[in-house]
């Protein structure tokens, strides 16, 4: 009988072993995380429980436990690569299949898919289709944009400037865009029509006689000048005609076959003041067309392609996943987990709500394994074995004793 305790426990010394040598294998792997052998006792029982001085017979590997501790977070400024800080794990798919993965090194497949070392595809929540937020019910593989941002049509311009108060009427009439004479200033900023193409919107401004009142002209690429609108002021300098500061120009039709273009000129937060023309800012919600510059991931997990003309669009957001006893998940290597009933069911949503960590991007989170921890173990595991295996000899030396009585 002592026999089989000690050689028992020589099986759970070299299981202990085995489990620290992996842990110690897959210090640097990526999202690993460390398991822990546990044991339990073993004692003989028959149908009328145990008697009073039943001896214990042995040691068993209860159970190889996953530690789902977090580990630590390496900053690697590569632009697909994600790092979890707190609860969930990432959402991926193999060939249909629902997959769970702690490791953020991803990449693109020569698809645009993104994924895994082993080929499997995140998963995101799709944006709706009117571009407010996402939908957290519908899952679906990320796929990087490859094509250009389409270009957007100017609407809108805002001129923010000072008149001076003081301006004189120009000695020369009638108005010439081509003679300076004839306007008291002018200013000039980019507009875009539908194909992207880049236009000049020039606005030149007229003191009239009246107190306190402008003439605007706009003109499109030196074209010929529209206008005139009547812009006044109060004594205050403030805005008064038009009343809500927006002037609509007449329609433009480029000639390169884009759509015409009709902008409103929004001058509301123009001022007449002091002496001085200034010019505080001028801006338009148009845009050309843009290549892509890059990925970018938010804390919240949102997937975000920003291109060369400013425009950053949303491809997804990353779909995390925990369960009530991540230990119950099976581990199927390469660094990911499959769903089983020990485990329970998965409960999905994105990153920075209800029970979810955030999402680091250009960050990976390193192996939880802890190298001092883990020879200690080993050690222990050593001098388990040894003495296991003392015991063994030992109780040969008795049995030859025994054997050898006359």
């Amino acid at each position: 009988m002592s026999f089989r305790i000690a050689l028992s426990g020589m099986n759970a010394a070299s299981s202990d072993l085995n489990v620290t040598s992996n842990n110690i294998a897959n210090a640097n792997t990526t999202g690993f995380k460390q398991s822990r052998a546990e044991f339990g006792d073993v004692f003989p029982a028959s149908a009328y429980g145990l008697s009073k001085n039943a001896i214990g017979a042995g040691v068993r590997l209860a159970q190889v436990a996953q530690q789902f501790d977090q580990g630590n977070v390496d900053v690697t400024g590569r632009a697909l690569d994600m790092a979890l800080t707190g609860e969930g794990f990432f959402t991926l798919s193999n060939g249909g299949a629902t997959t769970y993965s702690r490791a953020g090194n991803f990449g693109a497949d020569r698809d645009g898919y993104v994924v895994n070392p082993a080929g499997h595809r995140l998963q995101v929540f799709m944006p709706n289709p009117n571009g407010a937020g996402f939908d957290t019910g519908r899952m679906d593989d990320l796929r990087l944009a490859t094509g250009d941002s389409a270009p957007n049509a100017t609407t809108l311009s805002t001129v923010s400037t000072n008149l001076p108060a003081d301006a004189a009427v120009p000695s020369v009439t009638p108005f010439d865009a081509t003679d300076p004479n004839t306007y008291n200033h002018t200013t000039s900023l980019t507009v875009y029509d539908s194909l992207g193409a880049s236009h000049t919107q020039s606005i030149y401004y007229v003191k009239t006689a009246n107190p306190n009142e402008w003439q605007v002209y706009t003109q499109m690429d030196g074209g010929a000048a529209a206008g005139p609108d009547l812009v006044q002021y109060s004594d205050t300098g403030a805005l008064l005609v038009p009343a809500n500061g927006q002037i609509a120009m007449p329609a433009f039709t480029p000639t390169n076959g884009a759509a015409p273009m009709t902008i409103t000129l929004d001058m509301a937060q123009s001022t007449q003041y002091g002496n001085d023309f200034s010019v505080f800012s001028l801006s338009q919600d148009g845009y050309a067309t843009g290549r892509l510059t890059g990925i970018e991931v938010s804390r919240e997990g949102v997937v975000l392609a920003r291109y060369s003309n400013g425009v950053a669009n949303p491809l997804g957001q990353v779909a995390l996943t925990t369960f009530n006893n991540p230990q119950g998940l099976q581990s199927l290597g390469d660094n990911t987990w499959a769903e089983t009933f020990d485990s329970g069911q998965p409960r999905r949503g994105p990153a920075g709500t209800s029970e979810f960590g955030l999402v680091q991007g250009g960050a990976l989170e390193a192996s939880n394994v802890n190298l001092t921890e883990q020879l200690v173990n080993m050690i222990t595991a050593q001098r388990n074995f040894q003495a296991n295996a003392q015991m063994i000899s030992t109780q040969d030396q008795i049995t030859q004793t025994v054997i050898n009585i006359r």
